[in-house]
């Protein structure tokens, strides 16, 4: 039977690109560049609530990461270093290999450090903290969005919520939507060079984790607006194409979660940047609404004009 050690020596344990002293010691040596600030973020994930016990490892190493680029990318910064706790009821090696193997696809794909972290037994659960850098005065936070500003949401919201709806058997897809919605779910894709990108364009972001509408609310209240979202702006077509219920397609793209795409404000006068940006990334970016003085008023506009609050946002942990 491998130790702790001997499993962080085997599995975990790699070169450097950026950290004078990563795994192995008590704790990291970091060395952020000149004029940089650092942005730390936090996630957890835990079998039976963020994923299936049964899940792929090695999709569910690359998730595991990835969850945590997508807060970095939400606020235009540049992810560096991670560090992974786990706890693991056992020590299965080939489950481990290839949670690692999916862990570092991430890692290289984003250029990060594994900078250190720790293991024990216990409950299947998955935590990283990732530290990224951005340009002193240049993160975009969620607070800067105001009256006016175009609400725009980036990709293809809605599938991870409908591959979940489809590995839990409550809605039937074709085999090439539900392979296609599935891996959205299991292996998300962090929209860094979006996020990079939007430094001078968005005045406030997020991504999207628990559903648009729960995580609009976000935006609102720390920004002191309201919105109005235009169902007909929507990008619905593509989900609907799956053959699923058109009202299970509506209630995953907004109220469903573990889309990690980015959801930000940015001024009317920068619709065309936006654009040639979108042209730039071959990534669909999608203006949906806008802001509004009406303080945390959430507001649907129908296809007919009808404005109404909407029914259901997004998932919480505790409701």
């Amino acid at each position: 039977m491998p130790s702790e050690f001997d499993l962080i020596r085997r599995h975990f344990t790699r070169p450097a690109r950026h950290t004078e002293l990563a795994v192995g010691d008590d704790a990291a040596l970091l060395a952020p560049r000149p004029g940089m600030r650092l942005a730390v973020s936090t996630d957890m994930l835990v079998a039976g609530t963020h994923f299936f016990a049964d899940t792929n490892p090695e999709g569910l190493g690359w998730k595991t990461l990835a969850v945590n680029v997508s807060d970095l990318a939400a606020m235009g910064a540049e992810p560096r270093w991670a560090f992974l706790a786990l706890a693991l009821p056992q020590a299965d090696e080939a489950w481990i290999a290839a949670f690692a193997r999916g862990f570092f696809a991430c890692a290289d794909a984003f250029a990060i450090d594994l900078a250190g972290g720790d293991t024990t037994r216990g409950p299947l659960t998955l935590s990283v903290t990732i530290v990224g850098e951005v340009p002193a005065g240049a993160a975009i936070t969620r607070g800067g969005a105001r009256a006016g500003d175009d609400l725009w949401i980036s990709g293809q919201p809605g599938r991870a919520a409908l591959g979940l709806a489809a590995l839990r058997g409550e809605t039937g897809l074709d085999a090439i939507h539900h392979a296609e919605f599935v891996d959205a779910l299991q292996r998300p894709q962090p929209r860094v060079a979006l996020g990079l990108a939007l430094r001078s364009l968005a005045s406030a972001m997020l991504d999207v984790s628990d559903g648009l509408l729960g995580d609009l609310r976000h935006l609102l209240e720390c920004s002191g607006t309201g919105a109005i979202v235009e169902v007909a702006a929507l990008p619905l077509a593509a989900l609907a194409a799956s053959g699923a219920d058109p009202a299970l397609c509506r209630r995953c793209l907004l109220a469903g979660g573990d889309d990690y795409e980015l959801l930000f404000a940015a001024a009317p006068r920068h619709r065309a940047e936006i654009d040639a940006l979108s042209a730039r990334l071959d990534l669909p970016l999608h203006r949906i609404g806008e802001f509004t003085p009406a303080r945390e008023r959430l507001l649907l506009r129908e296809a007919d004009g009808g404005l109404a609050a909407p029914a259901a946002c997004g998932y919480d942990h505790f409701a």
